[in-house]
This record gives structure tokens, C-alpha cells and sequence, in this order.
């Protein structure tokens, strides 16, 4: 058996990043950007009002109150096509373009109309409540560098900047394939020795959270003939996960069955908790890696290794991120394999995080990593912890 941190880094390794493609900006939703974006405009574009009032020459408020002719209005998409000139205003709305000769606004607030005159009770400096050209940014302003994820307030920055278009990195496209005879579809009719399949179709939602293509591949059976044709179906995807048949039983045969079709097995067994039978390779170009059947052991291989590589095939940064919490309860010494616990987290009054492992860790028991918060990692040959005692986690 190999550690996890030798798994992760050979799996890393096996990662091609993707190529970019072109889409159109509403559909950038969750994408990487491949290149830098550049502001094509300035923002705002004109000096505009940042208030409701009237836009004046600062320095005709030297005596107050100050009366003055108002000669013309300025909204937003309408602005006055005229000229501020001495003792005149132009009644201005917010987001309006500032007229010419005006150089401040005074808001409606400190003033009292008088038919065709305003009455100033305030004075104001040269700029007040005004939003010069490019206060936010300007023509050629790199506000969105290339390995951004794109969300809702990055793309709403890019309609600003008069971005149409995104180049972005192309989702990789990973195929999944479980295997097993006893496996049935939701939906299907049971046979008496039947189960559930639970892995695809959580695996490909997963994937599809982590900004991939996911392509269910479908349920093969304990043949080689069912192996080798969903095998072959994944020629051209960025990576094939297949669920279960990766441990020693005499039905498991999707080891074989990768091996003669030309895997280069890259590992074989991972010194963890849970998701020891895992292997890793590279079949013609195309990294493979073989989970376990359990459902929470390929969940939480989802989490620790397909999430990285997805993120490695996209250009971000991969490494999973962890915290310290303390424990919620006493646990064993740990054995020589690296322990991942489903657990709760809770935060207490002074800010601190608790995290309590369940109690049945089975890895079947799929309801329990729905419930968990977190996982909390327990090194191998890790001396019994008493609750208090400081852990490291990995939320979910």
C-alpha cells in the first residue's frame, strides 16, 4: 500500500490540463477563464450624479442661500444636452450624466424649489456627489484574471466591462462507469440478490458540481465482454472513474480487464480509510482511476482525489483545503491506515469549531456521509485522542 499523499500526487501528475473554448457571457456561470479580461470601456463611462438634486457650479454657493435658475433636466440614458453657466442648475437624478459647466450636485434634500428656480441652503465643494469618469475602473483595467471561477458577481463585473464573449477553460469531460451484476438502476425491478446502484449517479453529480462534464457510462457487468465495451466507450474523455471491481474477489474484473486493454497501472491499494482497493492509471492517454464499490468510500475519494485532479485539469489550485476543530468525543488508536471519520461540526459560543465523529463509520452506510459535516483525518498509527484534544478536518 502507498500513502494518500503518494496517491494524490501520482494521480496530480497523470492531470492534462484542459484546452479553452469561446461561450457567450451568459453562459459563464461557474467556468474558468483562460485568459485575462480587460475593461473595453470606463466605469462609469461620463462623471455622473450620486445623488437626487441639483447639478451646479460649486462656486456660485459663496453666499447663501444661493437662488438660481434652473434651466434643464438630466436622467439616466437622457441627459441635458445644454450648459451650465453662473447663477444656473440643472435638476439631475442619480446615475445621470453630470451637464456641462457643473461641476457639483447638491442633493435635493438641502434645497426648495421655487418654479423655475431652486433655492441653495448648502454649500458644497468642487466634485461633491459626483462620480468622476473611471471611479471604478477604466479603459484596459485587468479586473478579471485568467483561473478566475466565474460567479455571479464576476460575471456581472465582465457586462460592465462590455464583455461579450469568454474564453474559458472546456469542462473536462470524465466518463463513469460502475460495475457489478447485483447492481439495478432506480427504478428498475429488483431482483432477490439486487442492490441499488447509488455510485453513478452520485459520482456524475458531484462531478458535475465540480465544474466537469460527466458522462455516465452506465452499470457493466461481471463479464469481460460488458467490461471491454464501456471501457472502450470512454476513449477521448479526460479521465474514466469506475466504481467497484477494484479489490481482490474473484468477480472483480475491471483490474484485468483495464490491464488487457492496455492500462499502464500507475498504483494498486491506498493505505486509507475508507477506499483501500483504489488504483490509478493510464490507459492510451486517458488517466484511469478505479474506485471502490462502497457508496461512502467513493464519495469520500470523490472529495479527496477526483475533486483535486478536476481542479488540476482546470488550472486551479488543488490542494484540499483543511481546518482544525476540536474533537467531540474519544476515539482509539488509529492502525496503519489513514482514517477519514464522517462527522459533525458545530461551532461553539467562543468561535470554536467541534467535530464529532459518528459512532457507525461503516462504509455502506451512505445516509451517514449525507449527514456528516465534515471528515476528520486521523494519521496513520494515531495515538487514542481524548474529546478536546485539537484535529484536523476537511469540510463538506
Amino acid at each position: 500500500m502507498i500513502s494518500v499523499a503518494e496517491a494524490l500526487a501520482t494521480i496530480l501528475a497523470g492531470a492534462r490540463p484542459v484546452a479553452a473554448e469561446m461561450i457567450g457571457l451568459a453562459q459563464g456561470g461557474g467556468r474558468v477563464l483562460a485568459e485575462d479580461l480587460a475593461a473595453r470601456v470606463s466605469h462609469p463611462p461620463v462623471p455622473v450624479s450620486a445623488m437626487d438634486g441639483y447639478a451646479l457650479r460649486a462656486a456660485d454657493l459663496a453666499g447663501l442661500p444661493a437662488a438660481l435658475a434652473v434651466i434643464g433636466q438630466s436622467a439616466a440614458g437622457a441627459p441635458f444636452a445644454g450648459v451650465v453657466g453662473p447663477g444656473q442648475a440643472a435638476r439631475i437624478f442619480t446615475g445621470a450624466a453630470l451637464p456641462a459647466g457643473a461641476d457639483a450636485v447638491v442633493m435635493q434634500e438641502d434645497t426648495e424649489r421655487q418654479g423655475d428656480s431652486v433655492l441653495i441652503k448648502v454649500a458644497v465643494p468642487p466634485g461633491k456627489f459626483v462620480r468622476p469618469t473611471g471611479l471604478d475602473f477604466k479603459t484596459g483595467d485587468v479586473l478579471l484574471p485568467a483561473g478566475t471561477v466565474l460567479d455571479g458577481r464576476a460575471i456581472g463585473l465582465a457586462a460592465a466591462m462590455n464583455i461579450p464573449w469568454l474564453s474559458v477553460k472546456r469542462r473536462p469531460r470524465i466518463a463513469v462507469l460502475s460495475t457489478g451484476d447485483e447492481i439495478a438502476m432506480p427504478g428498475d425491478p429488483l431482483g432477490p440478490a439486487q442492490i441499488l446502484g447509488s455510485n453513478g449517479p452520485g459520482l456524475a453529480a458531484f462531478i458535475q458540481g465540480e465544474g466537469a462534464e460527466a458522462i455516465h457510462l452506465g452499470v457493466a457487468r461481471d463479464s469481460r465482454e460488458s467490461l471491454d465495451a464501456m471501457i472502450g466507450a470512454a476513449a477521448g474523455c479526460d479521465l474514466l472513474v469506475t466504481t467497484g471491481g477494484a479489490s481482490v474477489g474473484d468477480y472483480d474484473l475491471v483490474k484485468d480487464a483495464l490491464s488487457q486493454a492496455g492500462l499502464s497501472l500507475g498504483f494498486y491499494t491506498v493505505a486509507m480509510r475508507p477506499g483501500k482497493p483504489l488504483m490509478f492509471g493510464d490507459l492510451k492517454g486517458v488517466p484511469v482511476l478505479g474506485l471502490p464499490g462502497n457508496p461512502v468510500s467513493v464519495m469520500v475519494c470523490a472529495v479527496l482525489l477526483v475533486r483535486p485532479m478536476i481542479r488540476a485539469m482546470l488550472g486551479l489550485e488543488s490542494k484540499t483545503e483543511t481546518l482544525a476543530a476540536r474533537l467531540g468525543r474519544d476515539l482509539p488508536a488509529n492502525d496503519v491506515r489513514q482514517d477519514y471519520m464522517r462527522a459533525a461540526l458545530n461551532r461553539q459560543d467562543d468561535g470554536s469549531l467541534v467535530a464529532t465523529p459518528f459512532t457507525v463509520q461503516d462504509s455502506a452506510v451512505l445516509s451517514g456521509m449525507v449527514r456528516a459535516d465534515c471528515l476528520v483525518v486521523r494519521p496513520p498509527f494515531a495515538p487514542a485522542a481524548t474529546a478536546g484534544e485539537v484535529v484536523e478536518i476537511v469540510r463538506l
